[in-house]
């Protein structure tokens, strides 16, 4: 992935090919005004560290920042996901620590009270192999979050600031 300082490839730029915790130990400000995935996915994050709200990147060229539901052009730190093709199951509960309803999910979902989610909140997931993007209004709009193979009772455990999501993707 590649992170420019100005439009349409220019100014300062910053080629990632692993985690990058801080841009500004490479001498890159913060500031990103376009971008360019060469391959795979890539988790960005508007501090350093992986803090703060994060973005989901994929193949191909990001112009502007509303191109990864940015409020602004702050991105601070990344890293590539790993993505599975063999499995990919998420399931979703309204409860804490796996309680309550739960609906499973193999396939994206623009909506999910299209597909008899009555909730407002999910408070935990557990899913299969894969990452999946979580995102807090339909279409796949808003605040995303990204999980990936392994449980999580909470959504803390997944940094969600709410627990209100209306769609997902794989």
């Amino acid at each position: 992935i590649t992170f420019y300082e100005g439009k349409y490839f220019t100014g300062r730029q910053l080629e990632v090919g692993g985690d990058c915790d801080n841009f500004q130990d490479w001498g890159f400000m913060n500031r990103v005004n376009w971008m360019g995935v060469g391959s795979g996915a890539w988790i960005c994050f508007d501090h350093p560290d992986s803090q703060g709200r994060q973005f989901v990147l994929e193949c191909g060229e990001c112009p502007h920042f509303s191109c990864w539901n940015g409020p602004n052009d702050h991105m601070d730190s990344c890293w590539p996901v790993e993505m599975h093709s063999d499995h990919y199951c998420l399931e979703i509960f309204e409860g804490c620590n796996f309680m309550g309803q739960s609906l499973e999910f193999t396939e994206d979902c623009l909506l999910l009270q299209g597909r008899g989610w009555t909730k407002t909140c999910i408070q935990a997931i557990v899913y299969g192999d894969g990452a999946w993007v979580l995102y807090e209004e339909s279409n796949y709009r808003r605040h995303m979050y990204m999980v990936e193979r392994g449980p999580y009772p909470s959504l803390n455990q997944w940094l969600a600031h709410e627990a209100s999501i209306q769609a997902l993707r794989w």
